[in-house]
């Protein structure tokens, strides 16, 4: 269909049909919660594996492994989950319209918005992963959720594979993936809090070789520790082998201390989850430099770094995608000061 005709009957469906999305998302919102609040598993995990779900659907991000795991998560209401996006797939059905928040990147260059940034992050650190697969030796996802990038790695690929996330939510997914007949052989999980500092020693004695170029995949996490745990997993980050990469995605203090009634609604439903919003880098333009000086200052380089929502005219970008590297001078500046300092006691 016409570039005009196919988006002009794909919104009047998903307009005509959502009462019946406003019904499904009450109900997969409620039990959701419910369940996860009674499990104690992640909640906010399911963000993401609904967009990429979603994305399979619409097929701009094929991922098998993701789709067989959301139709068995108890915390996913199977009747929500159809009345929510009943419509829009639909629509997409019938004219093979594929809405821009699942576009990105989109065809003319600009920072995607606030409500776009689930499917920013996920195409920029798997665009991240895919170019630096061939460089390392092992891949770290950290406070994994349900993310299955794990599972999509060609086969052949000699990455050895980690996923570290808190007991009950990694539990739940394994689970489910041994159900879902999904081959998880080729990870090793290790059941850790970032917030604990022994996460990066539980991880050791998993198998992982802190001197071997590493990928650590960090998304949609940061946002929910205090300073101090993001600090500390970036510095430990930075003690690894020169040429690891840390890709990860951040919100900026505007959008966590932000009174506009937008902002103050999100954090009220995550305050409902148990998992509120609590950190951000400082937001004032130009973001760029602020969060390069916050890498730099956790012994990090950044070499790439994307806007999430508007910057400039008095405006904050809400958050940001980042890429940064460790790089062979600090390598051996850490690795002299290992060497110099005597042990305590």
């Amino acid at each position: 269909m016409g570039n005009i005709v196919a988006p002009t009957i794909f919104r009047t469906i998903q307009l005509v049909l959502s009462p019946v999305a406003l019904v499904g998302y009450v109900d997969f919102a409620v039990r959701s919660i419910l369940v996860s609040r009674r499990s104690g598993v992640s909640e906010t995990a399911l963000a993401s594996l609904y967009t990429r779900w979603m994305q399979h659907q619409l097929g701009t991000r094929l991922d098998a492994p993701c789709e067989r795991l959301m139709m068995l998560l108890p915390n996913v209401p199977s009747l929500g989950l159809r009345l929510t996006t009943g419509p829009t797939l639909l629509a997409h059905r019938l004219t093979g319209y594929v809405p821009k928040i699942y576009r990105y990147p989109y065809e003319h260059e600009g920072d995607p918005p606030f409500a776009h940034e689930p499917v920013a992050r996920t195409t920029f650190l798997d665009a991240a992963l895919e170019r630096h697969i061939a460089d390392v030796d092992q891949l770290v996802v950290l406070g994994a959720g349900n993310d299955t990038r794990s599972y999509r790695l060609p086969v052949g690929t000699r990455v050895r594979c980690f996923e570290v996330d808190t007991p009950r939510t990694q539990t739940l997914k394994r689970e489910m993936l041994g159900t879902a007949g999904v081959d998880t052989s080729r990870v090793t999980f290790v059941a850790a809090d970032l917030m604990r500092k022994d996460w990066f020693e539980k991880l050791v004695k998993a198998g992982f070789e802190p001197d071997r170029p590493s990928f650590f995949l960090w998304e949609g996490v940061t946002m929910y520790l205090n300073r101090e745990a993001v600090e500390s997993t970036l510095r430990t980050i930075a003690g690894t082998a020169a040429g690891s990469v840390v890709a990860f995605d951040y919100l900026t203090t505007d959008t966590v201390e932000s009174r506009s009634l937008y902002m103050r609604f999100a954090r009220a439903a995550l305050k409902a989850t148990g998992e509120p919003w609590t950190f951000g880098i400082e937001s004032t333009p130009p973001a760029r430099e602020q969060v390069s000086a916050f890498l730099e200052s956790c012994g990090l380089s950044m070499s790439e770094q994307r806007n999430v929502g508007q910057e400039g005219d008095g405006k904050h970008a809400a958050g940001g995608l980042a890429l940064a590297t460790v790089s062979p001078d600090r390598a051996r500046a850490l690795a002299s000061s290992t060497e110099t300092t005597p042990p305590p006691g």
